[in-house]
């Protein structure tokens, strides 16, 4: 695999107010979620929707560099048994070829059942079918960032008092 694909410890060593991209790579879309600068609170940011890798990757690449992200947090959507399936491979196959276009470091995190909390929680706020399907990828997205942003907050070592 790639150079900049690292375990999520990585993330620990990265620039003090550097945001994360979270990304829910799904067939028809790709959610995004941005953290704030203190890495601690994951929000939905947008949609794009897919064309064709090249110009995929140069929206995703774009957004990026616009809100100068420091790593990106992948959904890995594994099986509920844990193995991988056709959609991991999927989802592994957009990050080999997104790899070489950035220095960026990419993280997998495992998305099992994002999608299926951000529905009921649309569900249970009664949201209308076609606004679920508006917002449901960019909050998967922003589940998925929220996750390994709360790990990390627990691998971080105490503040220490001077």
């Amino acid at each position: 695999m790639s150079a900049n694909l690292v375990p999520l410890e990585a993330f620990l060593d990265l620039p003090d107010q550097a945001r994360l991209l979270g990304l829910d790579l799904g067939t028809k879309t790709i959610g995004l979620a941005l953290s704030d600068v203190e890495r601690q609170i994951a929000t939905p940011l947008e949609t794009i929707k897919r064309v064709k890798f090249g110009l995929d990757a140069a929206a995703l690449l774009k957004i990026a560099a616009k809100y100068e992200v420091a790593g990106l947090v992948i959904g890995l959507p594994l099986n509920m048994d844990g193995s991988e399936g056709p959609r991991v491979q999927s989802t592994r196959a957009f990050i080999r070829n997104l790899a070489p276009l950035t220095s960026l470091p990419i993280v997998f995190w495992d998305e099992r059942l994002s999608t299926l909390a951000v529905t009921r929680t649309l569900l249970d706020a009664d949201a209308s079918r076609a606004k679920r399907a508006e917002v449901v990828d960019k909050m998967a997205a922003a589940y998925i960032l929220q996750g390994a942003l709360d790990r990390l907050l627990r691998m971080a070592p105490p503040e220490q008092d001077d």
